[in-house]
């Protein structure tokens, strides 16, 4: 058995870098500033949140149906609220 060389990457060129840029969902605005609310849970905030009874079981049917975790529906349901017209003024 011989001991060979990893394979060379190949580097990004200008246009696969155009391309990913020009992706729906590319960052194109700066970072935000960090945000030092909540415990770090890898790139999110772990947080603590009551909620009435009723409503936790119908987030819990959601998430069944959907084959989603809870905390997907929540996040969900939080970030449509929040880009909707819930919340304009």
């Amino acid at each position: 058995m011989s001991i060979q060389r990893k394979p060379k990457t190949a580097t990004a060129t200008a246009a696969q870098d155009a391309f990913i840029q020009g992706a729906p969902d590319a960052s194109k605005a700066e970072p935000a500033a960090a945000y030092e609310k909540g415990i770090p849970k890898g790139h999110k905030r772990q947080i603590t949140l009551t909620i009435a009874p009723e409503l936790l079981r119908k987030v819990d049917e959601v998430a069944k149906r959907t084959g989603q975790a809870r905390a997907a529906v929540i996040n969900m349901a939080i970030f449509r609220a929040l880009e909707g017209d819930i919340f304009q003024s």
